[in-house]
């Protein structure tokens, strides 16, 4: 409940979170609320301060230049090798995935859930785990700053294009492709973000 509201910014990056309130809110007692906080602190999304409580963890430029280096090595290594690995099915999974992306270009938390999926499911296709976890934790740091980065004019439609280019390299099992289209997603997104 917690992370769905720092998400929906009810809980705003770098604002006090008022344990005794939510305890109250929620009717709990405090210690199920704290450890929800530890692992929200994990995650990233909250700063634990000492003798000053929990904030909601705000995202540097710095912070958000160092998380989307990250995701394009990951992700675009992923996308090496699907495009090598991946069945016939699962690419046109991926192609299934992206033609509702492109259908939800009006609705932007449509899109931002769309997305998401996508590239999870590119992850799971190129099948490491660890890889995965890594990828999971970073994408709910860049979360904190997401809305920002799609409000840019135009944004949505660059994406979706930049996906359509991962998906032609992806059709034409051209992994060299498929790592610079997906590098390249990632540098306009944080082009956008910043």
């Amino acid at each position: 409940l917690l992370r769905q509201r720092i998400f929906r910014r009810e809980l705003e990056p770098g604002s006090w979170i008022d344990e005794v309130k939510l305890s109250q809110e929620y009717g709990i007692s405090r210690t199920p609320l704290r450890e929800a906080l530890k692992v929200l602190a994990a995650e990233g999304l909250v700063t634990m301060k000492v003798r000053r409580g929990a904030y909601v963890t705000e995202v540097s430029e710095t912070d958000l230049e160092e998380v989307y280096h990250l995701l394009s090595l990951l992700e675009s290594d992923a996308a090496g090798v699907v495009a090598e690995r991946a069945t016939a099915t699962q690419l046109r999974e991926l192609q299934t995935l992206h033609a509702e992306l492109a259908a939800a270009v009006a609705d932007r938390d449509r899109f931002f859930a769309l997305n998401e999926r996508f590239h999870m499911r590119l992850l799971d296709i190129a099948g490491n785990r660890w890889r995965n976890q890594m990828v999971a934790d970073l994408r709910k740091v860049m979360k904190l700053n997401r809305h920002n980065s799609l409000l840019k004019t135009g944004r949505i439609e660059e994406s979706l294009a930049e996906h359509a280019a991962v998906m032609e390299a992806l059709a034409r099992r051209d992994a060299g492709a498929a790592v610079a289209r997906m590098r390249e997603h990632f540098a306009n997104g944080l082009e956008a973000a910043a």
